[in-house]
């Protein structure tokens, strides 16, 4: 029962996730007069991972960075509502999620800015930061919702000290 409630939430969280950071690039590009720009640009350099292009369009470019980002969220999202499952047996779990997600963030934001120089061209480094953002307090809320008393336990956690001593 707890690993279908885990999939479930997980599957929810990263559906918020990346549907939140679509949503964003879409209203960005939009806003720019280039619909679609970024996930094309996002799903070439995807494929670029994989060999040359082989003469695929901005169209295989948008749907093959739609599976890979839709996957990449599904697989935080478990990830994420795994930890926090653990953290009611645990609570410091959730003492060392947080610094997991604090290193992954930063993680992100440096890759991010090395690869706007090269691979992402015309995509600025901020706007895939501010998606980012977005995605995470959105899914952080989601999962909130889920797990009201999670907040009390992470307090509980860094007050004790426990998450230091184990």
């Amino acid at each position: 029962m707890a690993a279908h409630r885990t999939l479930r939430e997980g599957f929810v969280a990263g559906v918020v996730g990346a549907t939140s950071v679509a949503v964003w690039f879409f209203v960005v590009d939009l806003i720019a007069g280039r619909p679609l720009h970024t996930p094309s640009v996002l799903g070439e350099a995807v494929m670029n991972v994989f060999g040359p292009n082989r003469g695929e369009g901005p169209l295989e470019h948008v749907m093959l960075y739609t599976v890979f980002h839709y996957a990449a969220f599904f697989i935080v999202g478990i990830i994420a509502a795994a930890l926090i499952q653990a953290s009611e047996k645990e609570p410091s779990v959730l003492a060392g999620f947080l610094i997991l997600f604090v290193a992954f963030e930063v993680g992100f934001y440096g890759l991010t800015v090395m690869l706007s120089k090269s691979i992402l061209g015309s995509i600025a480094w901020y706007q895939i930061g501010a998606a980012n953002l977005v995605a995470a307090f959105l899914m952080g809320r989601y999962l909130l919702h889920e797990h009201p008393g999670i907040v009390s336990r992470l307090d509980q956690a860094l007050k004790d000290g426990e998450w230091g001593t184990r």
